[in-house]
C-alpha cells in the first residue's frame, strides 16, 4: 500500500525529504497526513518524524536553502518552510515522565518507541518519502476497519494525558464508523478515569469539544460521552438530546460548532468551557431567541441571516417543533428591511430618554407591521 497524493508528491515536500535523507537521517511522514491520505480524506498538515536531533534537522534543512523556524525545538520540533509550505520535523521521542497534561520527553532512534508514545493506533501509522506505509503497532487494519483503539493499555494511555479522553470521542466522530461500536475497553478506561478531567484546563477542554462538533456527525459521540459520564463531568448540567435533531435539521449546511453547542445548554453551563467573548455572545444570542416569541422577520433583522436561521433551527430542536425551510425567505427579508425612522426625524419635540423611548416603540410597530409601515405612516401621529 502506498501514498501517492499530491501534498506528498509536491516537489518542496520532497526537496525537505531529501535534504534530511540525503544527510544520512530518516524522513518519515507520520500522524494525520498519513491517516488522512489513507482515508481519502483532506490533509491539511504535513509532519514528518526523524531520527535526527533538532540540531542536525536545523544543519541539513540550511545546508540545502530550506527556511527554518525552531517552533517547539525543546520537544524536538523544527519547521522546515519550502515553496510556501510548513513541513513539522519531530525528531524521534519516547517519554520519560507523564503526570496527566503533559509529558516529560527523551530523543529516541527508535520508530517503535516513537510510536508507542502515541495515543491511538490509527496514529501511530508512518510512511516513507516514496508513499510506501510502516506500520510499526498494527495500526492499518484499526483504520481500515474504522476503530478507533489505544495503542497498547488504554488506562495507560489516559493517564498520560486526560485530554485523550475527549480525544477518542472526538476520532470516533470523524473517523469512527458507528456501524461497529466504540471500544469497550476504551470506554471502560474513559468511565474508570472521569476524575482526571478535571485537571485539564477549560482552554483545553474547550478546544477539544468544539473540534468534535465540527465533525459531520457528533451525536452519537455526545449520546456516548453522556452514558460514561464524560459529559456530565466536563459541562454539568449540559444536556445532549437536542444535538441529533439539529444536525438532522442541518441538511447540507457546514457544520458550526457554536451552533451545535448551543444545543447542550444556557450560557451558564458553557461557562465551563472558558470560550472567547465574541464565542459567548453568540451562544447567548442564540440560546436568547429560542424562548422568545420574535417571528422569523424580526430574527433577521435584529441577528442577520445566518444567526437567525441557526436560532430558528435551534428553537426546533430544542422545542422539538417543525422547522419550515420557507420561513427562511421572511428571515431575508427582516435582514434586509431598513427602519426609516432616525433621531433627528423626533427632535426636537423629544429628548434624552423620552427620544429612546419614542424611537424603540416605533421601532416596534415597525417590525409588528411586518417591515411594511413607512415613514410617512409612522410619524403621521407623533407630534
Amino acid at each position: 500500500m502506498k501514498i501517492t497524493d499530491p501534498w506528498l508528491t509536491h516537489k518542496a515536500t520532497q526537496a525537505v525529504c531529501r535534504a534530511l535523507t540525503d544527510g544520512g537521517a530518516q524522513a518519515l511522514f507520520v500522524g494525520g497526513c498519513v491517516r488522512n491520505a489513507l482515508l481519502g480524506a483532506p490533509v491539511s498538515d504535513v509532519d514528518i518524524a526523524t531520527d535526527a536531533r533538532p540540531e542536525r534537522v536545523m544543519d541539513l534543512a540550511q545546508a540545502a536553502g530550506i527556511k527554518v523556524i525552531p517552533t517547539g525545538i525543546e520537544h524536538g520540533t523544527v519547521t522546515l518552510v519550502k515553496g510556501g509550505i510548513p513541513h513539522e520535523v519531530t525528531t524521534f521521542r519516547r517519554d520519560v515522565e507523564t503526570d496527566g497534561r503533559r509529558a516529560v520527553v527523551a530523543f529516541s532512534d527508535s520508530l517503535h518507541e516513537d510510536a508507542a508514545r502515541r495515543d491511538f493506533t490509527m496514529n501511530a501509522l508512518y510512511a516513507r518519502p516514496d508513499g510506501s506505509i510502516l506500520d510499526p503497532l498494527d495500526g492499518l487494519p484499526d483504520l481500515q476497519a474504522r476503530r478507533v483503539r489505544f495503542i497498547g493499555n488504554a488506562t495507560d494511555r489516559i493517564r498520560e494525558d486526560y485530554l485523550r479522553s475527549l480525544r477518542y470521542f472526538r476520532f470516533h466522530a470523524w473517523y469512527g464508523d458507528d456501524g461497529a461500536g466504540f471500544d469497550g475497553d476504551a470506554l471502560a478506561a474513559i468511565a474508570a478515569n472521569l476524575d482526571g478531567l478535571t485537571r485539564l484546563s477549560r482552554e483545553r477542554v474547550g478546544a477539544e469539544l468544539l473540534k468534535l462538533l465540527g465533525a459531520p456527525d457528533p451525536s452519537p459521540a455526545l449520546a456516548v460521552m453522556r452514558t460514561t459520564g464524560v459529559l456530565a463531568q466536563i459541562l454539568p448540567g449540559a444536556d445532549d438530546r437536542a444535538l441529533a435533531p439539529l444536525v438532522h435539521l442541518e441538511g447540507d449546511l457546514p457544520a458550526d460548532p457554536i451552533r451545535r453547542l448551543a444545543t447542550l445548554g444556557e450560557p451558564e453551563v458553557m461557562e465551563n468551557l472558558r470560550l472567547s467573548k465574541a464565542q459567548m455572545t453568540a451562544l447567548a444570542r442564540l440560546r436568547a431567541a429560542v424562548p422568545g416569541a420574535a417571528t422569523p422577520g424580526e430574527l433577521g433583522h435584529e441577528l442577520g441571516i445566518a444567526a437567525a436561521r441557526d436560532a430558528l433551527l435551534l428553537r426546533a430542536a430544542l422545542l422539538e417543533t417543525p422547522f419550515d425551510p420557507a420561513c427562511l425567505t421572511e428571515v431575508e427579508r427582516g435582514a434586509a428591511a431598513i427602519f426609516p425612522i432616525s433621531a433627528k426625524d423626533l427632535m426636537p419635540a423629544y429628548s434624552g430618554k423620552a427620544l429612546g423611548e419614542k424611537l424603540a416603540q416605533l421601532k416596534s410597530r415597525w417590525i409588528s407591521s411586518g417591515f411594511t409601515l413607512d415613514r410617512a405612516a409612522l410619524l403621521s401621529d407623533q407630534f
